[in-house]
């Protein structure tokens, strides 16, 4: 999580453009877990999203993230009493007892854990029955406009000075892309281990699995939430004489993205000059994970 932790990153932004998670998937979460629901720790919270949406739901909440900046962030978003904010990694949560979590839930930041190490602070911190839930979402997909989908998954991973392949941190991208299956629970800690899945496919809902996360979003947020990667970001610092169109530059690698895109969708090239405020549907490829404490 080391970019998301440097002083330059764009917190604010990451708040504003970043996906919300729809109220059906806390219920599904909440229909798995059974028992007490006294206190909830929310791993790798970023600005706080997913522990105010627990807060109705348990009488405690900590969200934790080793990011000052989003841990600062999350204290300006949060007004609920009950819910609470450390700066913390998911491997160290001295302040967490043993066997005082009902619930650990992790969103779109499991892929950043160490393991095996986190196991055994996950198994430390919950409770007998205690409910572990970590769930993430890869790129997103035009669901109407195919063309502009493969020119997406191009400049997210392809390789070379012009595309953003080279500055993922790995493994964590490729466990994204892999939907979690690199995440196994171990059998002496965890057991009714559950899997939620879904990849978009051409056309609204038309995809294989269980539809967590879309939205309807224009063109011009679009690319901004392309600009929260953590990947854009090391293009960005490779690429330091490179400034984007709308600070009047030559552009980075999301304009030069999006330019292509809006000369090959007709649609797109049509709304010009006003293209950004074109709306579309978006769904992501995602998945959640489900184990109970032995």
């Amino acid at each position: 999580m080391a970019t998301f932790s440097k002083c330059t990153f764009p917190h604010a932004s990451y708040a504003a453009f970043r996906p919300t998670y729809p109220p059906a998937l806390y219920t599904s979460l909440l229909e798995y877990h059974h028992g007490p629901r006294q206190l909830a720790v929310d791993l790798g919270s970023g600005h706080g999203l997913v522990a105010r949406s627990l807060a109705p739901s348990f009488a405690q909440v900590i969200g934790t993230d080793p990011s000052p900046g989003m841990v600062e962030e999350a204290r300006r978003s949060t007004s609920a009493s009950n819910v609470s904010f450390r700066e913390a990694s998911a491997e160290s949560l001295p302040f967490v007892s043993d066997g005082q979590a009902d619930m650990v839930a992790a969103a779109q930041a499991a892929h950043w854990f160490e393991y095996p190490m986190v196991w055994s602070e996950m198994a430390r911190i919950l409770r007998k029955e205690g409910t572990l839930v970590f769930w993430g979402y890869k790129d997103h997909a035009f669901v109407d406009y195919p063309k502009a989908s493969e020119i997406l998954h191009r400049y997210t991973y392809g390789e070379g000075p012009d595309l953003m392949g080279d500055y993922w941190s790995q493994p964590g991208r490729a466990m994204v892309q892999n939907k979690y299956h690199d995440i196994q629970p171990p059998g002496e800690y965890f057991d009714d281990v559950r899997r939620i899945e879904y990849e978009p496919s051409r056309g609204r809902h038309a995809g294989e699995g269980t539809l967590m996360l879309e939205k309807r979003m224009t063109l011009g947020a679009c690319k901004e939430y392309i600009r929260t990667w953590s990947a854009y970001h090391g293009w960005c610092e490779a690429h330091p004489a490179a400034k984007r169109s709308e600070q009047g530059g030559a552009g980075d690698v999301a304009d030069a993205m999006f330019e292509e895109m809006v000369r090959e969708e007709a649609d797109w090239q049509q709304a010009e000059p006003s293209w950004r405020e074109l709306e579309v549907d978006v769904e992501w490829g995602s998945a959640m994970l489900l184990a109970t404490r032995r």
